[in-house]
């Protein structure tokens, strides 16, 4: 078998290839370009795998006139900039020593070794300059089938690294089989190693959460997750049965993955609970506080802007198992178009200070309850009525 596509075939692609075999290398595209482009997915990063060590890397890239970039020579990785576009180039390696969070590895040029040592049998995969796919481990019926199984045996493999459990149901999420469970072995290996979860760092968890869920549909991988215990060990409080609705709500929407974290667990310090950035976990407390609310489309799209309100709208009919309110869609135009039109100018000389404050915000109060149809000049006339009370 073979894979192909514009990703292999590029010029610069082809010369890096061409220079480390000239060298007496090995040169064989590996990971996910290979699983992508066996599934018929878009292919995002070039990885290059090699038995030549990072220095000889460097040595005959430099010559050919290409820029090398030395970004994990420990572990023999460089990255090579070749017509343009960035290629890992990776040293065929072995685990040495494991912690469940790092690995000390030593160069090989055994490649089945190089394979051992990943983590899913459809990221074990290689192919040759010219398309042709080497499947050390055999590996290629897992991924046709779009079967998700740890390399060998699933207990190791996450004792060496923590993070494949959360790997294992993000890669189901995007390329198991919709029809099919997850893997019985890989999910008792998960639900025994639950405990290493605690040794990853926060970002790490965050990271990997984010992307799994990006997924068209995480809600099975993530229900899974809960049924191991998984998803408990690294959000506390989370409740997974939100998740399948509002995936079937956003149809026609792009998947958000703080609005799908959202549903699983709204209330949280986000900021510590995944170390997410501060954007994201504004955007997160925002989001919580517009669905708590319980204001109307128009207004959440007033106070926050369209995509906050649809998200709130969203994340509130999962929670709650209901559609969307009808003419939500022209709620949120309305909202959009609307502009208080008062100014705290308006209000002085009669109100100063807190007073002026508190007045902004009950005429604010009373120009929403009427849907945006209080004119200036009424609530105007609203805010002299006031003043005549007070005085």
């Amino acid at each position: 078998m073979k894979v192909s596509g514009d990703w292999m075939t590029g010029q610069g692609t082809q010369a890096l290839c061409a220079v480390l075999s000239a060298g007496g290398h090995q040169a064989l595209f590996v990971g996910g370009c290979v699983r992508n482009a066996l599934l018929g997915e878009a292919v995002a990063d070039i990885d290059l795998s090699t038995d030549a060590l990072p220095l000889r890397v460097t040595e005959l890239c430099q010559a050919a006139g290409f820029r090398v970039i030395p970004t994990g020579m420990d572990h023999g990785t460089v990255t090579v900039v070749a017509g343009g576009v960035a290629h890992e180039v990776t040293t065929f390696r072995r685990d040495v020593e494991t912690d469940g969070r790092r690995a000390v590895v030593a160069f090989t040029d055994d490649i089945a070794q190089d394979a051992m040592r990943r983590d899913l049998t459809m990221n074990a995969l290689y192919a040759r300059a010219d398309g042709t796919v080497v499947d050390p481990l055999d590996g290629l019926p897992d991924l046709l089938a779009r079967r998700v199984r740890f390399v060998g045996d699933a207990g190791e493999r996450i004792a060496e690294d923590a993070l494949r459990i959360l790997r294992f149901f993000r890669f189901h999420a995007w390329y198991g089989d919709p029809g099919e469970g997850l893997d019985a072995e890989g999910l008792a290996a998960c639900a025994a190693g639950v405990d290493l979860l605690d040794g990853l760092s926060r970002e790490r968890v965050g990271h990997e959460l984010a992307k799994l869920l990006t997924a068209p549909d995480p809600a099975p991988s993530v229900a899974a997750m809960a049924q191991t215990g998984v998803l408990a060990r690294i959000l506390p409080g989370s409740d997974p049965r939100a998740l399948a609705p509002l995936v079937h709500l956003e149809d026609g929407v792009g998947p958000d993955w703080r609005r799908r974290l959202a549903v699983l667990a709204l209330s949280v310090d986000w900021g510590d609970a995944l170390r997410l950035s501060k954007q994201d976990a504004a955007r997160l407390v925002t989001l919580a506080q517009a669905v708590q609310s319980g204001e109307a489309p128009a207004i959440l799209a007033w106070r926050h802007g369209s995509e906050l309100a649809r998200d709130a709208l969203l994340v509130q009919s999962a929670l709650m198992g209901q559609e969307l309110p009808q003419n939500w869609q022209d709620s949120l135009t309305q909202g959009m178009a609307a502009h208080f039109p008062i100014k705290a100018a308006d209000l002085m000389p009669e109100f100063q200070g807190a007073a002026l404050g508190r007045q902004l915000k009950h005429l604010e109060s009373a120009w929403l309850d009427s849907g945006f149809a209080l004119d200036r000049a009424q609530l105007l006339a609203l805010s002299r009525g006031d003043a005549q009370n007070r005085s």
